[in-house]
């Protein structure tokens, strides 16, 4: 009798992001979600001075202890979180018309989401440079995505737009006339936008896994 081998199961991606697309959006409220979302906008400001501060701690703990302090870290993972459901609702992919919870907790009801598995040890040595050498081909590509500005001297500047925003700009002009979020638009962008989620984790010292060069299409991680 012949045994049948199991195949091999690929690990889950320690960071995982979710965007499912509301299959009823209206067909106007993308024109006001950025007037709703200001409330969040200044939350989210204050947010990011402390995720600021939590990294440059985190940073010396993982220097010295090799661990990222649990409590610092879910709040990292809290704000990533927060940004990215504001984005999604209101500038990239506006796949959702349900308002942002105010939270740092993670939310199933949500359409939403971003998850970064707790690693129990970090490369200590590491924490030296993949923050700023070891993910600069990855800025290059995360710069085509959100656009850029490079000041060139006092009189003249250098600017591209943002894939991202282009894209939005052609799914609800899509949407305003048919009523529908052209399904493709949707994949690619939040494609682009798991790819930039997942080098700010890695940037931010939260894993030490290398984030694939692949733009993994569609509202959930393959």
């Amino acid at each position: 009798m012949e045994m049948e081998l199991e195949k091999p199961v690929s690990p889950a991606n320690p960071i995982r992001v979710r965007g499912d697309l509301d299959p009823g959006l209206s067909r106007w409220m993308w024109l006001v979600k950025w007037i709703l979302a200001i409330p969040h906008y200044i939350v989210l400001f204050f947010l990011y001075i402390g995720w600021f501060v939590v990294t440059v701690i985190a940073f010396f703990a993982i220097l010295f202890t090799g661990k990222y302090p649990r409590g610092l870290f879910d709040f990292a993972v809290g704000v990533i979180r927060w940004g990215w459901r504001v984005g999604f609702y209101a500038w990239s992919p506006l796949g959702t018309d349900k308002y942002p919870p105010f939270s740092l907790e993670a939310n199933a009801d949500y359409p939403a989401d971003v998850e970064v598995d707790y690693p129990e040890r970090l490369h200590r040595g590491l924490v030296l440079v993949k923050w700023w050498l070891l993910v600069i081909p990855h800025y290059l590509v995360v710069t085509v995505f959100v656009g850029g500005y490079y000041l060139v001297s006092e009189d003249y500047a250098v600017s591209w737009p943002s894939l991202l925003s282009i894209l939005a700009l052609l799914a609800v002009v899509a949407l305003l006339f048919t009523g529908r979020y052209p399904t493709g638009l949707f994949d690619f962008s939040m494609g682009a936008n798991r790819w930039a989620l997942r080098v700010t984790a890695y940037a931010a010292l939260l894993r030490d896994e290398y984030p694939p060069f692949r733009l993994d299409q569609g509202p959930r991680e393959p």
